[in-house]
């Protein structure tokens, strides 16, 4: 159930009813009715701002409405209260037997509780990591990485039918820089002196493994002396093969991370298909298109600037900043015309909804790609894209840079090898994705509540021990998740249980807020309290024996703990499931 919807429908049938009695007038618009938590509990456990939103259009004041409400939600079932605060918000207080059978519902859903039809089996297109196939990842790309896999899982989690999607950046002037690079270890790989890197070409120890595949791939074939003069011939093959194999790397790299895509799409297909020929036939056909020239560009002017002609996207009437270029002055296409017909043809495929997940040095690019997908889906198609700021890698507070296989940077594989794909995904995951996140080697592995992976983690270890703990007293039969449901659950009294209880029948509509602001670092802020409130729970019960979670000469008490308890290990794992991370059964 979620609750806040349950009361929704109540308070909204009791507004309906002071209409048909008179005390308010009629065709008032509900809509923006809303019930929730209050921020403080002590005000109560539910909270509505019905009065506020109705004051206007039925032109009255919020608390002389809020005064003719009180008494029929004071009525409502499970209602023990109904207060006014404020200017005229209703606050309240409901029956620890309706928190009873919330917990009741939540045992007998298991792991599935929280999932939702929200959706509708709509489908989306979830778009990640999308490094360009240059060299393998780094933590920034496992940032993004992490994030797009928990909205997706997120999504279907409520409902969508999710599609996650790569696409593979393997067409303009770095992919053949790459295939330049590659020819350079290859050569060197069959004995020849190369001598220092060309500028721009990529080091780093994974271009030598790939230079040895290929040399014993192609054999000598282009390593004659004539190799320069023989560029035009050589340079696809090579193109080819690094792309194949460093696409085989990334791979690997996001499978040890848990990561699997079920679409890869790749840019030079989307070019060679003809696929921007047709985007660029469909925004002409609705008069987007037309050539013209930029406004110098803003600050120092160039000396050398000029205005050129060139064909532009009427992007503007769609909430960019400027007309953007669609062809460069030699007539080729740009990237962003590429990027349009890549989108387009997201849309054509059946995906209305898109979201695509970036680095933070794309932010300049988010408005002008939403433009695109506006103009060339007539407005039927949406683009949010979420922007993932730096990881910086520290080890004990020292920032921690290079790496001897990339050459530049640490890579994702050599973190994700050190401290364990769920440790590492759960970290990139608590914080916003538009907010700088310090990784520490040594903090995230630490065993503390100051590291929020060990405490949720140690929250669900908890539960399991109790559990295992409570078959010395009760049969399995009488510990299972139905046979709890059926316990005595109205010895929940204290209210700290009854608080734990109200804690975890939120999570349903956490998952839903979560869902639709896409926004999965909820989820770990959920947990982490959850877990607070659990690990005060069972101190509690270190300090007052009568508190304990199992008290032997008390089984009626006990099972309603243990049911309790086997609720938290549900909600803990579900939230751990859209993470993609294993709850632990027990912390060594």
């Amino acid at each position: 159930m979620d609750l806040y919807a349950h009361f929704h429908g109540f308070i909204v049938a009791e507004i309906e009813a002071l209409v048909g009695a008179g005390e308010l007038p009629a065709g008032l618009d509900a809509s923006r009715i809303a019930v929730e938590p209050p921020r403080d509990p002590a005000h109560g456990d539910l909270s509505t701002n019905a009065a506020m939103v109705l004051a206007k259009p039925a032109r009255m004041a919020p608390k002389a409405i809020a005064e003719r409400l009180r008494p029929r939600l004071a009525r409502l079932p499970d209602v023990t209260a109904a207060e006014i605060a404020g200017p005229g918000f209703l606050n309240l207080r409901l029956r620890d037997s309706f928190w009873h059978a919330r917990l009741a519902e939540l045992l007998r859903a298991g792991p599935s509780y929280g999932d939702s039809t929200m959706g509708q089996g709509r489908p989306v297109n979830v778009e990640y990591v999308s490094a360009n196939p240059t060299g393998p990842m780094h933590v920034g790309h496992g940032r993004g990485a992490v994030v797009g896999d928990a909205l997706a899982s997120l999504l279907a989690k409520v409902g969508f039918a999710v599609t996650r999607e790569y696409y593979i950046n393997d067409a303009g002037a770095q992919v053949d820089a790459l295939a330049r690079s590659l020819h350079v270890r290859y050569r060197e790989a069959l004995g020849g002196k190369i001598g220092a890197l060309p500028e721009g070409f990529y080091p780093g120890e994974y271009m030598k493994e790939i230079g040895s595949i290929a040399a014993s791939m192609v054999r000598n074939l282009w390593s004659g002396a004539d190799w320069q003069d023989r560029e035009a011939e050589w340079l696809p093959t090579f193109r080819d093969i690094a792309i194949k194999l460093i696409m085989e790397m990334i791979k690997q790299d996001l499978a040890a991370l848990g990561i699997e895509h079920a679409v890869f799409t790749s840019e030079r297909e989307i070019v060679n298909s003809g696929a921007i020929e047709r985007a660029m036939e469909t925004l002409e056909a609705r008069g987007l298109v037309y050539v013209g020239t930029l406004e110098p560009p803003k600050g120092h002017l160039p000396d050398d600037w000029e205005p050129v002609p060139l064909t532009l996207f009427r992007s503007t009437p769609f909430g960019d900043d400027v007309d953007r270029p669609l062809k460069k002055s030699d007539g080729s296409w740009t990237y962003f015309a590429a990027d349009m017909a890549y989108h387009f043809d997201k849309y054509q495929r059946g995906f209305a909804d898109m979201i695509d997940v970036w680095g933070a040095d794309h932010g300049g690019y988010v408005k002008r790609m939403q433009a695109a997908v506006t103009a060339l889906t007539g407005g039927a198609g949406a683009l949010d894209v979420k922007l993932c700021q730096l990881v910086n890698l520290l080890d004990h507070g020292e920032p921690v840079r290079m790496s001897k296989r990339a050459g530049v940077f640490v890579t994702l594989r050599e973190v994700v090898d050190q401290v364990g794909k769920d440790v590492f995904r759960f970290v990139m995951l608590t914080r916003r994705n538009d907010q700088a996140l310090d990784f520490d080697f040594a903090k995230v592995v630490e065993q503390s509540k100051d590291n929020p992976v060990f405490y949720v983690q140690y929250a669900h270890a908890r539960a399991r021990s109790v559990l295992r703990h409570a078959t010395e007293m009760f049969s399995p039969e009488a510990l299972a998740p139905d046979a709890l449901a059926a316990a005595p659950l109205d010895r929940l009294a204290d209210r700290d249980e009854i608080a734990l209880v109200r804690q975890l029948a939120t999570w349903p509509r956490v998952v839903e807020a979560a869902a639709e602001a896409h926004e999965p670092h909820r989820i770990a802020f959920f947990l982490h309290d959850l877990a607070a409130a659990f690990h005060g729970l069972w101190t509690r019960g270190m300090d007052d024996a009568n508190l304990r979670f199992i008290v032997s000469a008390a089984p009626d008490v006990t099972l309603a703990r243990l049911a309790l308890v086997q609720g938290v290990a549900f909600v803990v794992a579900s939230g751990l499931a859209v993470f993609g991370v294993a709850p632990a059964e027990e912390m060594r």
